[in-house]
């Protein structure tokens, strides 16, 4: 959930703007019109029969007693404690917060499926945290972190919830990491099948949904890249707050492990336990589409290689068995190769495509970047310069909160298209799909609640997923809402509020439905098909 920079860093300035308009709009009438709309013809039913919503989550993002019961330390825990030991990492969460109480899911996931259910919610996404089950990375498990699972996913079946678990939700192992630099090594295919295998073993006989990896482009270049995530590897930024790293390797090495671990598991997964337990497994993408910012030959070009330095990184060896040819000619030798062994278990090896989508950018031919010239990093390499901001300085929607969302919702419809003809209209998933408010100390709840622009933005995005299904002839099952609650937000730590559900973090973490999910609630069970 990051794009381009990172999905939740902020500036200051947009954040006092938002507050001053947020009063002035306190008591306008405008948030009748999100309950005006879940009466409209617009709802349930006007998807295909069995097609799924739920809320999505992770697992560091939500569960919080990160030294409870066996739990091992991953890579957000030295990297949200470092301030000192680092010398600056810390201070990259806005509001230098970390994620040890997060929204205390571990604890409170019945009353957070009751919200679901109150919803009529299908379906829940949710991470499993690698640390729970394997606390050094490998080698012994800890039952204590089994049975917290089970627990969460038997609790989901019997309120009718259909669990999709995602695999990998970027808390590698810190034991991992110090043992042999975790992603940057070719050993942890091996250990993330051993991990993945026994996820597979302990709960695939009641979870039929998979998701291998969570975003993998945003977790290679916000890891390795621009070092803004954990683990904070980077050398274009080394001097101000990266110790270690190479942009312009890194980041290429870290995504080919991440596709052959996921193409591994997938094997594991079909070859053992597919035809017993009849699930499907996938992986879930970011992907943001981009416009050309003008209708240029070279600009047209510059915003095909965004899409492929983008989806295509990950998505073209999955389908095609390699990486676009644009990516292969602009990075040479720096991009690994894959084998013929590894193009042929790459190739297939998922069985729906997960796309979390937020926003939509313009793109244009890059003709001078300092950056790449004299460093070379990953962001670079396209040669192609993304912006929410176009060629006439205006922008290209409406702004959320954070300083990267933009609200376009006809890039949703586009995107799905672009999917179905580049990629032989795959079944697709929206794994994550939302917007966020600031969080103000100032605020009121009763202003917090009424989040008209979120309902907006839903339904906006909802009706132009249901033409590219019902119109263009798109194979997409499934609507994920990121996110159920306001939780921790990565490097904007609680300072941004993504949720259906307020969490007031001053009352005991009370959770209180915000107008979107009465939204929601409404959408979802008023409908006849």
């Amino acid at each position: 959930m990051v794009r381009n920079t990172n999905k939740h860093i902020f500036g200051l300035f947009s954040v006092l703007l938002l507050l001053v308009i947020s009063i002035v709009m306190e008591d306008r009438d405008c948030y009748n019109l999100g309950f005006a709309m879940a009466v409209d013809d617009f709802n349930r039913g006007s998807f295909p029969h069995g097609f799924v919503f739920g809320t999505a989550s992770s697992a560091y993002q939500y569960e919080g007693a990160v030294k409870e019961d066996g739990r091992g330390p991953c890579v957000w825990d030295k990297f949200t404690h470092s301030f000192v030991i680092r010398g600056g990492t810390h201070d990259l969460v806005l509001d230098f917060s970390n994620a040890d109480v997060a929204v205390d899911h571990y604890h409170r996931y019945i009353e957070d499926i009751g919200l679901m259910k109150d919803m009529g919610m299908d379906s829940y996404r949710f991470s499993i945290s690698w640390t729970r089950i394997f606390p050094n990375g490998t080698g012994q498990i800890n039952q204590a972190g089994v049975d917290f699972y089970n627990n969460l996913i038997n609790a989901l079946l019997a309120k009718g919830i259909e669990p999709y678990v995602t695999i990998f939700h970027w808390d590698t192992p810190q034991a991992l990491e110090d043992r042999y630099n975790g992603w940057l090594s070719p050993q942890i295919i091996n250990d993330f099948g051993v991990y993945a295998e026994t996820l597979f073993e302990k709960f695939g006989d009641r979870v039929k949904h998979w998701i291998t990896l969570n975003e993998p482009h945003n977790f290679a270049i916000n890891g390795y890249d621009v070092g803004i995530a954990a683990p904070g590897r980077c050398s274009i930024l080394l001097h101000l707050f990266c110790r270690a790293g190479n942009s312009a390797t890194e980041p290429y090495i870290v995504a080919h492990n991440l596709i052959l671990s996921h193409a591994t598991a997938a094997q594991i997964y079909r070859q053992k336990y597919k035809a017993k337990q009849g699930g499907s497994i996938g992986a879930a993408f970011d992907v943001i589409w981009y416009e050309p910012d003008t209708n240029t030959t070279k600009n047209v070009e510059a915003t095909q290689r965004a899409m492929d330095f983008q989806l295509g990184w990950f998505l073209d060896p999955i389908m095609f068995g390699d990486y676009p040819s644009s990516m292969k000619e602009r990075v040479g030798n720096r991009l690994p190769k894959f084998s013929q062994a590894d193009s042929n278990l790459v190739k297939g090896s998922l069985d729906f495509v997960g796309i979390n989508h937020y926003t939509t950018y313009y793109a244009k031919d890059s003709k001078i970047n300092l950056i790449g010239m004299v460093l070379k990093d990953a962001q670079s390499d396209s040669g192609s310069s993304t912006s929410p901001i176009g060629h006439d300085l205006k922008p290209i929607g409406d702004k959320a909160n954070s300083i990267w969302l933009y609200i376009v919702p006809g890039g949703m419809r586009r995107l799905m298209n672009y999917i179905k003809t580049r990629y032989g209209n795959p079944t697709v998933v929206i794994t994550e799909n939302g917007m966020d408010d600031p969080n103000i100390p100032l605020m009121s709840r009763s202003l917090i609640l009424k989040d008209n622009k979120r309902i907006q933005y839903h339904h906006d995005y909802l009706q132009n997923l249901a033409a590219a299904i019902n119109e263009d002839g798109c194979n997409v099952k499934g609507y994920f809402a990121w996110s159920l609650l306001d939780n921790w937000e990565w490097a904007a730590g609680y300072s941004s509020r993504f949720g259906l559900h307020y969490v007031d973090r001053n009352d005991n973490l009370k959770r209180y439905p915000k107008n979107s999910a009465l939204w929601f609630k409404s959408f979802l069970t008023s409908s006849t098909y």
